[in-house]
Parts: C-alpha cells; sequence; structure tokens
C-alpha cells in the first residue's frame, strides 16, 4: 500500500516521502512493517484491538511491546490521534451518511471498482459543498 501511495505521488510530481504512516490495528503483518521502518518511515499502529482486553497471546514482546510504548507517549497518541480527524470520517461519511456498507458486486476487481466510485463521489460532493460555500 505504501509503495502504490509512493508511486502516485510521484506520478504527481511529489517526492516528499511521509515520515509516519498510521494504521489502525488489524494492520500487523510485521515483515512489512519493519520493511518500512528499514526504509527509514515511522510506523504506529496498535497491536491491540480497541475492544481488546489486555494484549493478544503470542504478542507480548519484540515489535509488539515496541510499538505499545510508542503509542504510550505523548508525541504517539497525538500523532495516531490524527487519524480519527483525517481518515476516518471520509468512512463514517460513505457507510453510514451515505448507506455504503457494503459491496454490491463478487470479486476483488469488482469490489475495488466500487470502493473507488464511492471515494470519487465523496470527493466529488465535498468538492462541490466547498465551492457552493465560497460562492455564496
Amino acid at each position: 500500500m505504501l509503495d502504490t501511495t509512493l508511486s502516485v505521488l510521484e506520478r504527481h510530481g511529489i517526492t516528499e516521502r511521509p515520515e509516519v504512516v498510521l494504521a489502525d490495528a488489524s494492520y500487523w503483518p510485521t515483515a512489512q512493517m519493519q520493511a518500512i521502518q528499514d526504509r527509514g518511515i515511522e510506523v504506529l499502529a496498535p497491536p491491540d484491538g480497541n475492544l481488546c482486553q489486555g494484549k493478544r497471546p503470542g504478542w507480548e514482546n519484540g515489535l509488539y511491546e515496541l510499538m505499545r510504548r510508542k503509542l504510550c507517549t505523548d508525541l504517539g497518541r497525538t500523532i495516531y490521534a490524527l487519524r480519527k480527524i483525517t481518515i476516518e470520517p471520509g468512512f463514517g461519511q460513505i457507510k453510514h451518511n451515505r448507506r455504503i456498507d457494503r459491496f454490491m458486486r463478487r470479486g476483488r476487481a469488482a469490489a475495488q471498482s466500487e470502493w473507488r466510485l464511492a471515494a470519487a463521489t465523496h470527493n466529488l460532493i465535498k468538492l462541490h459543498s466547498h465551492w457552493v460555500a465560497n460562492t455564496a
């Protein structure tokens, strides 16, 4: 996902690399996270889901504990909290307000096409609202 993001940014003339990658608890492929960190980009992703009480069995040491310590710092909490105000509202708008909460077609390519259409129309609605607010 990071490689795709970097290539899209580069295609649009943006060569600056992100300093931090934020992910939710369901994104925990350790090898990929280590590869991102090896590229000089910090990763913040909680190893324990929000609904978990305590640590996941077998996830007590190493990168898991390091991530918990990073997320417990003031800086870690502040940066990770940005997800709630930058990323999550878009999903909430699409899922709840527009009632797009499941894919209608089967298969990865079909679901990807549906998601891209939902995201594109979400952005168009935002642009339209911004344009209307600024012309009034």
